[in-house]
């Protein structure tokens, strides 16, 4: 470095100091940097870019497909059949393998082509002093030290801290999760003040709104905020599905099955010194009958056939297992802002001139009324009550538009101003025909030291003459007052109980003035000095209320067993208001924040999340933290996320929720589902379909290995007791996969069951299969296998025919098979409980299947294919 200073520490807490020390720690200065010091700096540093993550090969994903217990028993089986010249077992076996491969690689390659979404929003260009000069370089090139320039539209290029400021705003919503903008200062605040509240720093990726302002970088790369979650993203890896979990557990049972059932028959055999080759043959056959080799088609047609539904209830699925998972969980973690609630800032109540209105309606419709005690009032009928005067202010001192039709509004603007204009437009006052006749002439923008806004104006009408109208934070406005509206003698004592009352109830308030002016002009090169014995005119609280439907899904989730928890950057009084009209908390809880959170360690919050439901401003990893304490006491976790803040907590999640409207794409890439309305319904919607996944994935596992077992025990029993086998492993292959598998893939469509959203989750650690379901698995395998052995030895002895035998025997454990599909409808309904036409592709599905197979008796290809013989 050219004063050979070493950087390699970037100032730490930039916030807490002023600007003068941040640019010293930095050995920068106000007027930036030398092309020459930037470039040693860059060499130094690096880009400013976010390291990316390689992706898996396709030779990687490809070698994925063969990795599972029961592909190993196969792939041996299949060279087994090889050794012993059964080239027809080969190459039947060979082509179960190809299929499962070729559907396993599409659905994993597809879900790898995914955006590098942390790059490109880091990415941007910027406006920088060089030489004292500005100049515009790729947002890579900029080192701690530079100088940048910012105003209204532009994209932060790197985390910087600010040195001077004008009217400056920026959405941080990207960062907080929150959509109100945030008014910039140049002052230091306390070292422990949580992201949302570091007033005196910009971050990587987040938009100026409003203003201009003039930073110094303090981090770039992988040393901004943004870098540190995408460094968290990465720690945490991939995410091992509830559904993965089981479906191991279950491979690696009928692993053992398969091993157990090999030995015994390799035992018997060689007790009975059956010939190797033959011997060899029935041990294929054994375990190719274990193996459900349809299991990962019906598994794959399960899922998309729920991603589908899913995608009607407006849940878009990225990666298959999540539909399983969410049906699997027990607790959702859900954002505040646009999920919970309307995202849309609306006034509820306003006291002025001693009174309390109500305002009916939520959102930005303006079809609403103003009610007070006695019923609906008309603020437009009378100009110079305090209530008329409140809502004036709040429609003309304010820059966001409003276009109404039929009822609805078209708008733009700070979402706080939006709900001041609805709010006038409620009471009759409407933005357009107000600024027709009151000509704004001058104003005083925003500040965050100030906290007030004012604008100047015009009656073209004559009868107001000038005036100003001035809005606020309560104690700024009242602190300019001199009377109320009427002109008589203030209470401020009064007006902030009220406010504070509002502010206990969740509400933002706002503080409106008035006041008309006796100088004409009015001397705007300083209207400040018009702002003082202003008229103190009432106070608007607002709300971003939440859906109506969002109330009715909390409730959905209570009644089946799934907590809600809220995590929001919102301030903790307004969470707990939103969380109690929600039902997601009563009155007397309490929230946690981010700096509760920091004074506790990881032990002490698993305890409190079992009783605390809501956390308040919250950082990124504040987030991560509660969703991992969910999980460690037990819980199957859903959170919902749109800001690159939600990105660790979305990945480390078993189900990240990332929304479609107002999501970024990091959001989206760290999620396994997208709602594309935004809607906390849509989330409870789409648990009832996964709940229904989940019933499917097990109704058509259990149909399988139920089969499974009857091929089991028939092929061990022969081997015991030194009979033929009574199929060869093609037909068996043949009976698993294509005559199983059409009814089985044909079960996938089954419809929910009435019971699927009140039931109570299942447990974390319950398998694919329930104990139930084995008892079931072990009656029916039996009561199968006898029966196909039965017709098996009758067909054998009468006729003497091994061949004839054994499509007796396959063609009967077909017809076991159609019946058997329906047991596997429900679980605890019977067969004749469900009608058959509630299903229509598995009534057609057992049809064909069994026409197949009868063909299959008479065409020369697969009689030759399978070794069978026409039956009389």
């Amino acid at each position: 470095m050219s004063d050979g200073r070493d950087l390699r520490a970037l100032p730490e807490q930039p916030w807490a100091l002023d600007g003068e020390a941040v640019v010293e720690q930095l050995a920068g200065s106000r007027g930036g940097l030398s092309v020459h010091e930037a470039r040693a700096r860059h060499a130094h540093f690096g880009p400013n870019e976010l390291e990316e993550e390689p992706g898996r090969g396709i030779a990687a994903l490809i070698l994925d497909q063969f990795r599972s217990p029961l592909i190993y028993i196969l792939l041996v089986a299949g060279l087994v059949t090889l050794v012993l010249g059964e080239y027809v077992d080969t190459g039947v076996i060979a082509a179960v393998l190809l299929i499962n491969a070729v559907m396993g690689f599409t659905q994993e390659y597809r879900a790898a082509q995914s955006m590098a979404a942390l790059r490109q929003l880091a990415r941007a260009h910027a406006r920088v002093l060089r030489d004292g000069r500005e100049r515009e370089v790729d947002a890579a090139e900029l080192v701690p030290g530079d100088v940048i320039m910012l105003e209204a539209g532009d994209r932060v290029p790197a985390d910087a801290r600010i040195l001077h400021q004008a009217a400056f705003e920026a959405d941080e919503s990207l960062l907080t999760g929150e959509s109100t903008v945030v008014a910039k200062s140049v002052e230091p605040v306390p070292a422990q003040t949580q992201l949302a509240d570091r007033v005196n720093l910009v971050f990587t990726g987040t938009t100026i709104t409003r203003g201009r302002a003039r930073a110094i970088v303090v981090g770039t790369g992988s040393s901004t905020v943004l870098g540190g979650i995408a460094d968290s993203v990465r720690e945490i890896g991939e995410v091992q599905t509830p559904l993965q979990r089981r479906m191991g557990q279950f491979a690696r049972v009928i692993g053992i099955i398969i091993l157990i059932a090999c030995t015994v028959g390799m035992v018997a055999g060689v007790a009975r010194a059956e010939p190797l080759g033959e011997l060899f043959l029935s041990i294929v056959a054994l375990a190719v009958s274990a193996i459900p080799e349809g299991l990962p088609i019906v598994l794959t047609v399960v899922l998309a056939i729920s991603v589908r539904r899913m995608a009607q209830r407006n849940v878009i699925i990225r990666h298959l297992p999540a539909v399983e998972t969410l049906g699997s969980c027990t607790a959702i973690g859900s954002d505040k802002t646009g999920t919970l609630t309307q995202n849309r800032m609306t006034v509820q109540r306003i006291v002025a001139g001693g009174s309390s209105f109500e305002l009916t309606g939520t959102g930005y419709r303006t079809d609403g009324e103003v009610r007070d005690a006695a019923g609906s009032v008309d603020p437009a009928a009378e100009p110079d009550s305090p209530l008329h005067l409140a809502l004036l202010v709040g429609a003309l001192c304010n820059d966001a538009s409003l276009l109404e039709s039929d009822g609805q509004a078209e708008v733009h603007g700070d979402p706080t101003e939006i709900g001041l204009l609805v709010a006038a437009a409620k009471g009759g006052l409407l933005k357009d025909v107000l600024e027709d006749r009151y000509v704004r002439i001058a104003e005083i923008p925003f500040e965050s030291e100030t906290r007030f806004a004012a604008t100047f104006h015009r009656d073209d009408e004559g009868v107001r003459g000038h005036f100003v109208a001035v809005k606020g934070a309560p104690e700024q406005v009242l602190a300019m007052c001199g009377t109320d509206a009427a002109g008589g003698q203030l209470d401020r004592e009064a007006v902030m109980r009220d406010a504070e009352s509002l502010a206990a109830q969740g509400l933002r308030v706002l503080a409106m003035a008035y006041r008309e002016l006796d100088e004409n002009p009015i001397d705007v090169s300083d209207p400040h000095r018009h702002v003082q014995g202003m008229r103190f005119v009432g106070l608007q609280g607002m709300i971003d209320p939440p859906r109506d439907e969002a109330i009715e899904a909390v409730r959905g989730c209570q009644r089946s067993g799934i907590r809600v928890v809220m995590i929001t950057g919102d301030h903790a009084t307004t969470a707990l208001a939103i969380a109690e009209r929600l039902g997601i908390a009563a009155a007397e809880d309490r929230a946690l924040t981010g700096v509760d959170l920091d004074r506790i360690d990881d032990a002490e919050l698993t305890d409190l999340v079992t009783n605390v439901s809501v956390f308040a401003r919250v950082s990124p990893q504040h987030k991560l933290r509660i969703v991992t304490a969910l999980q460690r006491v037990g819980h199957t976790v859903a959170v919902t996320g749109d800001g690159v803040n939600d990105a660790p907590a979305l990945k480390a999640a078993d189900i990240g929720a990332a929304m479609g409207r107002s999501g970024t794409d990091v959001a989206k890439e760290a999620s396994d589902m997208v709602v594309t309305d935004d809607n906390f319904a849509s989330i409870f919607a789409a648990v009832g379909e996964g709940r229904v996944a989940f019933d499917n994935v097990r109704k058509t596992t259990f149909f399988l290995i139920s089969t499974g077992a009857a091929e089991i025990v028939a092929v061990l029993a022969s081997l015991i007791f030194g009979f033929p086998l009574p199929f060869r492993p093609a037909q068996i292959l043949w009976l698993n996969v294509v005559t199983n598998g059409i009814q089985d893939v044909a079960l996938a469509f089954e419809p929910g069951e009435p019971d699927v959203l009140t039931r109570k989750p299942r447990p974390r650690r319950e398998g694919i299969i329930s104990a139930l379901l084995w008892e079931r698995t072990a009656i029916s395998g039996a009561v199968m296998a006898i029966g196909t052995l039965f017709i098996f030895f009758w067909e054998y002895n009468a006729h003497g025919d091994l061949g004839l035998a054994r499509t007796a025997a396959l063609t009967t454990m077909v017809l076991f098979q159609v019946f058997h599909v329906g047991n596997s409808r429900s679980e605890h309904r019977s067969i004749f409980a469900r009608s058959p036409l509630l299903n229509p592709f598995l009534f057609v599905g057992t049809l064909v299947a069994l026409s197949i197979h009868v063909a299959s008796l008479y065409l020369p290809f697969t009689q030759f294919l399978l070794r069978v013989e026409p039956l009389d």
